[in-house]
């Protein structure tokens, strides 16, 4: 009977209730001496109590049993996720990885979780300030089993495959083009339909939120109304036979088993919620006169630090669009950043570099370390016919971007077997053309 259904706004105040059960909320407070239908209130906080209305984060489920009935949480084995960014000796080159590699189900079965996969990151769960980027690959669903992230939000990429995503707050089709994000503490289950891959930029200590638009005004880059959240959807289920809970808890994997689906709750209301968004929405602002405009512009989700104008993490993309400045080099610029760059490719090519940087894969330019056009890339641009053209059609390559200096883990640099170790060579065509005689 369910059809996805889905509430628009970002970081609105929301109220659903499944419509099998009509007044389910209560009216008038959060926490009734009864609560309709003999349900428990339960509130999930995403801020401290006393943090500033504008970034006070909770919700309030009524729902048939509290999450605080559960075993004791044990030990999982937690395969290639890490937090441990000393266990392999730092590498400041440019790296690029060709696609990582899905398994066959007929050979090894692997679900979301099992599928995780640490690439690099900074910074640690416990202290609150930090970042990891995650490879997920799979190819079977979670049955009777999620999991929730103690430690910080999941903003999920996928890149091949679809995801049907169930959360406490209801379900989520999420396919490539689609990004979602799980915010800290909320519990969720992947469904999906075949081999399945992509992407998690994960941060600690702070929430995404939309971007700042200064003098662009009061719309444009990706607008509040177009992000999506789920509609309340219950099921009341006994698992007899243990349904698994894991936490993601300093960095490690925890599981409790209980008797019951945690997806049972019936209702309810905030502004803490999972939400999805089509990177097709995106209103691209470019520049229409001279000169390439600082990749910033295309920043869709920001996850700020305390210091003003510095992200902890910042979700940027390179969707389809027209490029019509004047006497300009049209293609990203040489550079070395203060910001660490991780880039991925959901389809298409990348317009900096056409061969090598494939859909499935990624590249990583570390804090100062210097990137930009291939050899191919800067002598097609310098000698390109400057008129009104279409960039980056049938192709999204986003980049997580972070202040922090990223480790990679030793997964990425050795056991993944997918670095590129030609990668360099894409610059090395590149020769001089200064003439002192020719201004």
């Amino acid at each position: 009977w369910f059809i996805l259904q889905y509430m628009s706004g970002f970081g609105n105040e929301h109220a659903s209730e499944d419509p099998r059960c009509p007044g389910a909320l209560p009216e008038g407070q959060n926490n009734p001496q009864v609560c309709p239908y003999g349900l428990y209130a339960e509130q999930l906080s995403g801020s401290a109590f006393t943090c500033p209305r504008p970034t006070n984060k909770r919700s309030w489920f009524y729902r048939i049993l509290p999450s605080v009935c559960h075993k004791p949480f044990k030990p999982l084995e937690e395969g290639h996720l890490t937090h441990d960014w000393d266990e392999i000796e730092p590498d400041p080159n440019q790296l690029r990885w060709k696609p990582f590699e899905i398994p066959k189900a007929s050979q090894n079965k692997m679900d979301f979780v099992s599928g995780l996969h640490t690439l690099c990151g900074a910074g640690e769960p416990r202290g609150r300030n930090g970042i990891a980027v995650h490879i997920f690959v799979c190819n079977t669903s979670m049955i009777d089993r999620c999991l929730y992230n103690s430690d910080g939000d999941f903003l999920i990429v996928p890149q091949q495959g679809k995801l049907l995503i169930t959360t406490e707050f209801g379900k989520m089709l999420v396919e490539p083009n689609e990004i979602c994000v799980i915010q800290q503490g909320m519990r969720f289950s992947v469904e999906v339909f075949g081999e399945t891959r992509g992407y998690i930029l994960e941060v600690y200590g702070a929430h995404f939120e939309l971007p700042d638009l200064g003098p662009i005004g009061a719309n444009g880059l990706a607008n509040p109304r177009d992000f999506l959240v789920p509609v309340a959807w219950y099921e009341d289920r006994q698992v007899p036979g243990g349904y698994t809970v894991i936490s993601k808890y300093q960095g490690k994997l925890f599981a409790a088993q209980q008797d019951y689906s945690p997806y049972n709750v019936v209702a309810w209301h905030g502004n803490y919620t999972p939400y999805k968004y089509h990177l097709e929405k995106f209103m691209v602002i470019n520049a229409v006169a001279f000169d390439h405009a600082d990749p910033s512009i295309f920043t869709v989700l920001t996850a700020k630090t305390t210091r003003a104008g510095v992200a902890l993490a910042d979700f940027v993309i390179f969707p389809p669009r027209w490029g019509v400045a004047n006497n300009t080099f049209r293609p990203p610029y040489y550079h070395r950043n203060c910001m660490s760059e991780f880039m991925g490719l959901i389809k298409g090519h990348y317009e900096a570099k056409e061969e090598g940087f494939q859909p499935g894969g990624g590249s990583l330019h570390s804090m100062m370390t210097p990137h930009g056009p291939d050899a191919d890339c800067f002598e097609k641009a310098s000698k390109a016919k400057l008129e009104p053209e279409r960039v980056a059609d049938g192709t999204m390559a986003f980049m997580f971007e972070s202040s922090l200096s990223l480790a990679v883990t030793k997964w990425g640099l050795q056991t993944s077997n997918r670095l590129d170790k030609n990668y360099y060579k894409c610059w090395e065509p590149l020769k001089s053309h200064f003439n002192p005689k020719c201004k």
